[in-house]
């Protein structure tokens, strides 16, 4: 379909179910109209973020960096799709992987400041806590504007299903590498992002702030399978009722 120039492939209002998509077809179309200013927001995000994760880039062994900065490399991503699409050259791969890292780290970043927001703010003052939660939050209205611009295909939510897995997986669950061990593959504590507390401080009966940070990662990731495989059969399903 047509298109103003730098505006990207005209993208109509989707029929999806509030639960699915919802914020207000108003702001979906405003950050559509305003793509290249979120642009170039996600891209000084990315960049603020690279430099937010310098002290643990300094403290990780090589070959674990790409799983460090979650939420710089979901922003970039966001960066990416958009401006594919805006491009009239929208890549599902791209814009899926976009949906998750936003939707996961958007939320989970929220989740653990504010469980453990004495600290955090104690740490980091109020300004920069606050900064970090209404900028991740974000993130989550970002990713629910990605329906408009992606059919969620199987094959990309797939790819997006396998490396946030295997993200989550490294972070909490299987140990690979670690600053204990940084010359080689031994097994040592699972490497993941720093949280505000010790991660083996007790939050409540034998339950760690380790446990809890990957409540949230869990959670998170779910209910990105889940809404991502939700707008796909909704969408194959609006399909076929207009054929």
């Amino acid at each position: 379909m047509g298109s103003a120039p730098g505006t990207g492939p005209r993208t109509e209002s989707t029929s999806l179910p509030r639960w699915a998509a919802p914020l207000p077809d108003a702001v979906e179309d405003l950050g559509l109209r305003l793509v290249w200013l979120v642009v170039a927001l996600n891209l000084g995000g990315t960049a603020f973020g690279f430099w937010f994760y310098r002290h643990q880039f300094a403290e990780t062994p090589l070959v674990m960096w790409p799983f460090v900065p979650d939420s710089p490399v979901a922003t970039l991503l966001a960066a990416a799709a958009f401006a594919l699409w805006a491009l009239g050259r929208a890549n599902e791969y791209v814009t899926v992987l976009a949906f998750f890292g936003n939707l996961i780290f958007g939320l989970w970043t929220p989740w653990v400041l504010m469980v453990f927001a004495e600290t955090s703010i104690a740490n980091s003052g109020l300004a920069m806590h606050t900064f970090l939660v209404v900028s991740h939050l974000g993130m989550v209205v970002q990713a629910l504007v990605l329906h408009r611009i992606s059919e969620f295909r199987l094959p990309a939510v797939a790819v997006a299903t396998a490396w946030y897995t295997l993200n989550l997986g490294t972070d909490y669950f299987f140990p690979v590498v670690g600053p204990e061990f940084p010359g080689g593959f031994l097994p040592v504590k699972p490497h993941h992002t720093w949280i505000p507390v010790p991660r083996d401080a007790v939050v409540a009966g034998s339950t760690t702030a380790f446990q809890v940070a990957a409540l949230g990662a869990v959670s998170a990731t779910i209910l990105a399978l889940f809404l991502s495989m939700s707008i796909r059969l909704l969408k194959l399903r609006s399909n076929w009722s207009r054929s």
